[in-house]
């Protein structure tokens, strides 16, 4: 799919809380490894701490990450997914001896309504281990977090 096409309908704004889905190149369980899915946390909270968004929740699955967080007022959503998959491959590929891509092109977004409950949405996100049968209490998968514990 062309880069142009990815963006097509993607509108971003400063303060908007988005829930983002990144998949990994061919769906390469790469975080299946506590190492590697330390990187990409790690990366997620140097923008959290650069004042890039605010983070609600996010999972890191084996092969994928769900994130939801309110943007700030420097970047836009296009470009901090871009810093965050940019600081994660090279980190990534460093830990891993490797050269090539970790993530699919693109990402999915949604941008949530004034109606939508972010509770309920931060509650299915870091679910998402629980319903994929890793664990069977998310206290026992260590990949995730929310602002609410």
């Amino acid at each position: 799919m062309p880069r142009d096409d990815l963006l097509k309908g993607r509108f971003s704004q400063a303060h908007q809380v988005y829930h983002v889905t990144l998949c990994t190149e061919n769906r390469r369980a790469w975080f299946s490894d506590i190492n590697c899915g330390r990187i990409v946390v790690r990366q997620m909270r140097r923008l959290h701490e650069e004042k890039e968004l605010d983070s609600i929740a996010w999972v890191v699955m084996p092969d994928h990450l769900h994130w939801l967080f309110q943007l700030g007022e420097t970047k836009s959503l296009s470009n901090v997914i871009k810093d965050l998959k940019g600081r994660t491959a090279i980190e990534l590929n460093a830990h891993l001896k490797r050269k090539g891509a970790i993530w699919q092109r693109g990402f999915y977004d949604h941008g949530l309504r004034k109606d939508e409950d972010i509770k309920k949405i931060a509650r299915y996100i870091v679910a998402n281990p629980l319903r994929a049968g890793l664990v069977e209490q998310i206290a026992d998968y260590p990949l995730w977090d929310a602002i609410w514990l």
